[in-house]
């Protein structure tokens, strides 16, 4: 046993040197590099893994720069990216000494002559229509590199809540598509982190998208009893939001101030009503002009969206508000009824005390309006002077002016009044309208402020 095994040990040796030589490519004197005959040999094996032992697997080792996002389609839910893959791998019968061709180390061959691995993208969900590279650069040692440029159409969950201060993670799976584990192996062949470097740089100034940072990791795909070695790269981007802020954010601040500087309107004078519905009116047409801008998408409903549709509300809010200021000014005030005793002390009251409502001082009366003389005492004074039929009825003219004075005096106080309670709620109102206002802007802009720095 003991002298199979020496004889065995140096004929494996010899077998493995001669296979070595025999793969190696011929060269000649006068000839820079390997022959066109040797490598003809090697383009005939093209459809043969180029392993001279076929149990080792073939390791490709994979790279790639991020040079654009070319498209977010939220609707479809498609992430369209740009990439320069680099694949490397060990082509072993494409080896050459280069003492023996002219001191040559590396040559470039046509990509459709040798043997590639299949490496694909698992989430590319449309027919590769990307431009190839024609050649490939093979070093002395068998080492292939092959550069190509990608446009990739992949299938990412894109959560669109935050739009427009939202981060897509992404995800882009590579890994050969009928060769299995034992076939073709899969490696990084830079670091993750410089990978994530390269493309940064070069994504600092394209588009609305900025690189947030990439990850990696390998794993292993298995269906049934087959494995497949994958490498899986998580892409994190961050929209550029300026163009949504200045088109669509900063101009809705502005309608929403214009209706929040229209409660200084004095609503008993001027229809604020009116200008309330204008001012609705110009927004829903702002909100269907901007609408393209808009992310759509089944899963949901955008926060800048449900932001939009509150300041609707809380103009329409507003506009209600006016009519009912409007009512109180004028509709009660016009029936000429008396304040109720429970509104005077509510509103007049606690209400315009828990506001700092200070009701203007009443103007003073004219020195006319303090003669006060009675009809009936007049009509004596006027009979026992003179009883003539002529001065009777100058009295009586008298009364009725008198009464018909105090009666517009009534409905003037009275109409005051009501004023005063329209002021007193206008001023409650305006206040609230005021605090859900600026709550409601501070909710908004502390969550998109949180979602943008995450």
């Amino acid at each position: 046993m003991g002298e199979f095994r020496g004889l065995l040990i140096p004929s494996l040796c010899f077998l493995f040197g001669a296979a070595a030589v025999l793969s190696e490519l011929a060269c000649k004197d006068s000839h820079s590099g390997p022959t066109y005959e040797s490598l003809q040999s090697v383009f005939d094996k093209k459809p043969f893994r180029p392993a001279t032992n076929l149990s080792n697997p073939t390791v490709t080792n994979i790279s790639f720069t991020l040079y654009a996002v070319l498209g977010v389609n939220e609707k479809s839910q498609i992430l369209t990216t740009f990439l320069w893959l680099r694949l490397y791998w060990y082509h072993e019968f494409l080896q050459w000494d280069p003492e023996k061709c002219g001191g040559i180390t590396k040559i470039s061959l046509p990509v459709e002559e040798l043997w590639m691995p299949d490496i694909i993208v698992y989430e590319f969900i449309d027919e590769d229509k990307s431009q190839r590279c024609p050649y490939i650069y093979v070093n002395h040692t068998g080492q292939i590199r092959y550069d190509r440029m990608l446009r990739v159409l992949s299938s990412c969950n894109l959560e669109i809540f935050n739009f427009p201060f939202d981060v897509q993670k992404c995800s882009l799976t590579f890994g050969s598509y009928m060769h299995t584990i034992r076939d073709v192996r899969v490696s990084l062949a830079l670091p993750i982190e410089q990978i994530s470097e390269n493309s940064k740089k070069y994504l600092e100034t394209s588009g609305e998208w900025e690189l947030v940072k990439i990850q990696g990791e390998t794993d292993i795909l298995k269906f049934g009893i087959d494995e497949w070695d994958i490498i899986t790269f998580w892409v994190t981007i961050k929209r550029r939001p300026v163009l949504y802020v200045v088109n669509l954010i900063i101009p809705s601040s502005f309608l929403m101030l214009v209706d929040i500087m229209s409660f200084y309107l004095p609503p008993h004078s001027v229809d604020r009503a009116s200008f309330k519905m204008t001012l609705i009116l110009g927004y829903t047409v702002f909100l269907l002009i901007m609408n393209d801008l808009l992310p759509s998408t089944a899963n949901g409903t955008p926060l800048i969206g449900i932001y939009f549709s509150v300041c609707l509300a809380l103009m329409v809010i507003s506009l209600l508000e006016t009519v009912i200021i409007t009512y109180v000014l004028h509709h009660s005030a016009m029936k000429y009824r008396p304040v109720p005793r429970l509104v005077r002390v509510l509103v007049l009251g606690y209400l315009a005390r828990l506001i700092c409502y200070t009701r203007p001082p009443s103007q003073p009366e004219t020195p006319s309006n303090n003669i006060t003389t009675d009809p009936q005492e007049k009509m004596k004074n006027v009979a026992v002077s003179q009883a003539s039929p002529e001065l009777q009825q100058i009295c009586r003219d008298l009364g009725m002016v008198r009464a018909h004075i105090d009666s517009l005096r009534l409905q003037q106080d009275l109409e005051e009044e009501w004023i005063h309670v329209g002021y007193v709620l206008d001023y409650l109102l305006f206040r609230v309208y005021l605090v859900l206002i600026t709550l409601y802007a501070l909710v908004i802009t502390c969550m998109w402020c949180i979602w943008y720095n995450l």
